[in-house]
């Protein structure tokens, strides 16, 4: 190593940083540990972060400043409008009379109007008593116990999608086995519930055919789909190539390269409009190509709260007097499917159904606990199907929660390592249903028809829960 040169270790480059040191540190600017004590993440782009006392500067040049200006201008940017509030009790009902429901002793939590890290959550559950972790852990497996039986399975492929599955389609569209399957069944069950119809058999092309609600009704056409969390947008391609859709909307706040837009744009009859927005800061309401329109709601594995925004996008919650104006078709969602994902990421402030779990006697340091039991369901080695796991886990932990009760010489934290892993899959497997269901639960109180599935194995993909929905207007 160079003399006066930093002195952090590139273990990918097997070798020192060649940048000089800072003033009379052994490191430089970028690897001085003071210097990330005093980093803060940049608020117009939450992906780096500068220098506290160089943020005034920064703000000026950021490279996202320009496209915040943009997009503040459009219409349908509206700043938090499906964010959801963090009080926790004025914007749910409860219809609990335990006043345990409104106390949140956890200040770690509780006082935070901030996203709660995962490492806040690991440290506020280890900093609870052994008896306080043994009474939520029979919380959870009660509560999974009276919600399991609406959980349903179903892998459905659908005949309509087999250009997709035999591999004929254009070379130059990537082709991964296992999210080509994802997505078949998230269409397959939309199909089964009504939402999707098979294409017409006298249809040649699969660009053409139409998707229609059961009345097959002119008026009741899905003439528009809104992929939420798009990426690349290749859910929706398989269901323009399959089903056939005349506009499109893909809403994903990140530039991706390799994207299906090419390919949608080449589909005779389709035009497709691509939002680089935040879901939480989308106006529906406000997207002027989309007015009277009816469309379909899709998304493909809309990590943590991306879920809840979504859902409260399309279906913001309305007064009495609202929904009687409304009951006239004004509002377009004919139906909806989203594979949830990521639940380790869920927050407080944005969840949907903060009532459905206050009224379980679930309060908002229990919600951040049992979101960070959420990560051990996709831990385990799911070269089998995850649903043997979890029966047998299950067994276990009804068993071995008795024993935690009894457990006072050992703290949380122990318990937890102690914990078998098929246990703690079994727990996380349950808190991701828990989470799951109570969106289903605010769904249905939207007037809508639902169903909660696993649409794939997990051997396919751990993360295999499909909500799914329909208006009246497809019943």
């Amino acid at each position: 190593m160079e003399e006066g040169r930093c002195n952090f270790w590139l273990p990918k480059k097997n070798r020192f940083c060649a940048n000089k040191r800072l003033g009379d540190s052994l490191f430089c600017g970028n690897h001085n540990p003071k210097s990330e004590e005093q980093r803060i993440t940049c608020p117009l782009d939450s992906s780096h972060a500068v220098l506290q006392e160089n943020l005034e500067a920064h703000l000026r040049k950021c490279p996202f400043l320009k496209q915040l200006q943009s997009l503040k201008q459009q219409p349908f940017y509206k700043k938090g409008i499906n964010g959801g509030r963090d009080d926790g009790v004025y914007d749910v009902k409860v219809t609990s009379k335990d006043p345990e429901n409104f106390t949140f002793p956890n200040k770690q939590l509780s006082e935070s109007l901030d996203g709660i890290t995962s490492n806040m959550k690991r440290n506020a559950v280890y900093n609870m008593t052994v008896p306080e972790f043994s009474q939520l852990m029979r919380k959870i497996v009660s509560i999974h116990a009276s919600i399991c039986s609406e959980i349903h399975e179903s892998y459905s492929i659908p005949e309509a999608c087999g250009i997709w599955i035999n591999k004929g389609i254009d070379r130059k569209l990537p082709f991964q086995e296992k999210h080509v399957l994802q997505q078949a069944s998230i269409l397959g069950n939309l199909a089964d519930f009504g939402v999707l119809e098979n294409p017409v058999a006298n249809v040649v092309c699969p660009n053409i055919a139409e998707p229609l609600c059961s009345d097959g009704s002119s008026e009741d056409k899905i003439p528009a789909v809104i992929e939420f969390g798009a990426g690349r947008g290749y859910l929706t391609q398989m269901l323009a190539d399959c089903y056939g859709i005349k506009k499109v909307f893909l809403v994903e706040r990140k530039s991706y390269k390799l994207k299906a837009d090419r390919s949608l744009r080449q589909t005779e009859g389709l035009t497709l409009e691509r939002l680089r927005i935040d879901i939480e800061d989308l106006n529906l309401d406000a997207v002027e190509s989309l007015r009277r329109v009816p469309y379909l709601a899709i998304g493909k594995h809309l990590c943590g709260p991306a879920t809840d925004l979504t859902l409260r996008c399309c279906l913001p919650e309305q007064s009495q007097e609202d929904k009687a104006i409304n009951s006239s078709g004004s509002r377009y969602l004919r139906g909806l499917a989203i594979a949830t994902c990521c639940h380790h990421l869920c927050q407080w402030r944005h969840y949907l159904n903060k009532g459905y779990l206050l009224n379980l006697g679930i309060r908002k340091d229990d919600f951040h606990a049992i979101t960070w039991f959420t990560s051990w369901a996709v831990d385990a080695d799911y070269g089998s199907d995850l649903s043997n796991v979890v029966d047998h886990g299950l067994h276990l932990l009804s068993i071995n929660v008795k024993k935690y009760c009894g457990t006072s010489a050992q703290g949380v934290e122990e318990i937890v390592r102690n914990m078998e892993a098929v246990e703690r899959a079994a727990l996380g497997m349950m808190c991701k249903e828990i989470i799951d269901m109570g969106r289903l639960m605010w769904i249905k109180d939207q007037g809508l028809s639902t169903k909660l599935t696993k649409y794939v194995p997990s051997n396919i993909s751990p993360e295999n829960h499909l909500l799914i929905a329909k208006s009246c207007y497809c019943l």
